[in-house]
Formats: C-alpha cells, structure tokens, sequence
C-alpha cells in the first residue's frame, strides 16, 4: 500500500499502472472510471497515516477510514470529499490523528496544504 505500481512488472501482464500520487491519476472510462486503477491513491494515504500513527493500524487509522466510509458519504463522493470525511473523522479522534491523515492526504496531492480543514 505504501508504494502503489509495484505490485508486479511482468513479461507478459506488463507493470502494475497504478498511481499513488494524484498527478499521475488515470482519467477513464473504464473500470467505472477508474475506481480500481486509481484506489492506490487513498490507500497510500491510509499506510502513510497508519505508518505515521504507530501502533495497530485499526486503532486510528482505521478507526479513521471506517467511520469515513460508514458515514454521510455519498457513493459518487471524489477522493477531495472521502479525504475531507476521513479529516473530520480523524479530529474526532485526536489532533495527532487528524495531523497523521492530513499529512497523508498532501502526500498523495489530494491536499495542498496540511493545515485545511474539511470542505475549504
């Protein structure tokens, strides 16, 4: 999850095409517009929150990602509104939480800036 695209580099599959920053994000109209392909984004931004977190990865990060996904968040949300969801999941953690997932989020290029809050 850290390093999205390299899942595999193989002779005949070719090299694993997924992204795990936003500037290389695949734009298609395939796989439902690219859920698959492009969900090394967000999943990076989970293990580098996680990673940064410490601890077991369900306590807050995942804590973080489910109460995220379990929410008001709709099914056509973009990844700006799952990471605004997994934010305000986060501060309703702790700030150490809420920092980590920030963070992520500016590492993947889905935030500009570490000190936005949700829906800036």
């Amino acid at each position: 999850m850290l390093k999205p695209g390299t899942a595999y580099d193989d002779d005949e599959l070719g090299k694993d095409p997924q992204p795990g920053h936003m500037r290389d994000f695949v734009q298609t109209t395939e796989d439902n517009g690219g859920v698959h392909i492009n969900s090394g984004i967000p999943n990076r931004a989970f293990a580098l929150a996680a990673t940064t977190l410490g601890g077991k990865a369900w306590e807050r990060a995942g804590l973080t990602w489910y109460r995220a996904l379990t929410g008001e968040l709709s099914s056509a949300a973009t990844f700006r509104a799952f990471a605004d969801a997994t934010v305000t999941a986060a501060t309703a953690i702790d700030d150490e939480t809420a920092a980590a997932v920030r963070k992520a989020w500016v590492s993947v290029g889905v935030f500009d800036d570490e000190r936005r809050s949700p829906a800036e």
